[in-house]
């Protein structure tokens, strides 16, 4: 699995999340599907290879505001597709809001990322930007980069919507899902985490708690995906209700990204 992640000076938790096989014998390409974090702080010699991995499109999935703050930075010349959302609810990011309002402890950050990806699938701006990459993934010339913030919670379930889509066991779409613990050194992180949310609060926050709220847990992205299944009967029912995707879309992803 450790052969998906590409390392980077500044760019975090970019992977590849094709090359799977496929309920219908197929095998997904490799070079074709990415994931990352944002792109706001990358070096220049970041941007040279990005702009080596033949990205066509590229899927912002953070709000208005976030981006506004970290604005991307892109490769010397790229003329890609960026897809992304101009709704903007006027509120702070949800994590921002419980940061500030709940003390941060294992328990705390377990059951707050529970509650936010029970609702993930359903927001106004992830309806739209999801709608609009499955239409690029069968669209887009290149290669398809999806990232949100940290590329882990937003991005880990458009990438495990996308491995469902296309037939990926279940297996491997958590093995994918979790390879963000592997992909960021969450214990070297924290420390310095902490201090930030610390100057921020004015409370302290223990390393563990710091790795829980950084991190992802497999029970996160299974509540989303069963929070789908309650509403709308399963997850096939929602790619094709709620996005669009119908049998003559998923046929053309398929084609297009098997190896």
């Amino acid at each position: 699995m450790t052969d998906r992640i590409h390392r980077f000076e500044a760019l975090e938790n970019f992977r590849d999340y094709g090359d799977y096989g496929t309920a219908a014998g197929r095998r997904l390409a490799r070079g074709r599907l990415f994931r990352s974090a944002h792109q706001a702080r990358v070096s220049d010699a970041d941007l040279e290879r990005l702009g080596g991995f033949g990205i066509s499109a590229i899927v912002d999935l953070r709000r208005p505001g976030e981006r506004r703050e970290q604005p991307s930075r892109r490769p010397p010349g790229w003329v890609g597709q960026v897809i992304e959302s101009d709704h903007d609810d006027g509120g702070e990011a949800p994590h921002i809001t419980f940061l500030k309002t709940s003390e941060l402890t294992v328990d705390s950050a377990r059951g707050f990322m529970g509650a936010v990806y029970r609702q993930l699938a359903f927001e106004t701006p992830h309806l739209d930007l999801f709608a609009r990459y499955f239409r690029a993934l069968a669209e887009a010339e290149g290669a398809v980069l999806i990232h949100c913030a940290a590329g882990k919670d937003r991005t880990g379930l458009l990438a495990a919507l996308t491995h469902h889509l296309l037939g990926v066991h279940r297996d491997d779409m958590i093995a994918d899902y979790l390879l963000t613990n592997t992909a960021v050194d969450l214990a070297a992180r924290a420390p310095a985490i902490a201090r930030q949310l610390e100057a921020f609060t004015g409370r302290p926050a223990s390393h563990e708690a710091v790795v829980a709220f950084l991190g992802v847990e497999a029970a996160w992205l299974e509540a989303a995906l069963d929070a789908v299944a309650d509403r709308y009967g399963s997850v096939d029912a929602y790619l094709e209700r709620a996005l669009g995707v119908d049998s003559a879309l998923r046929d053309r992803i398929g084609e297009r990204l098997s190896a």
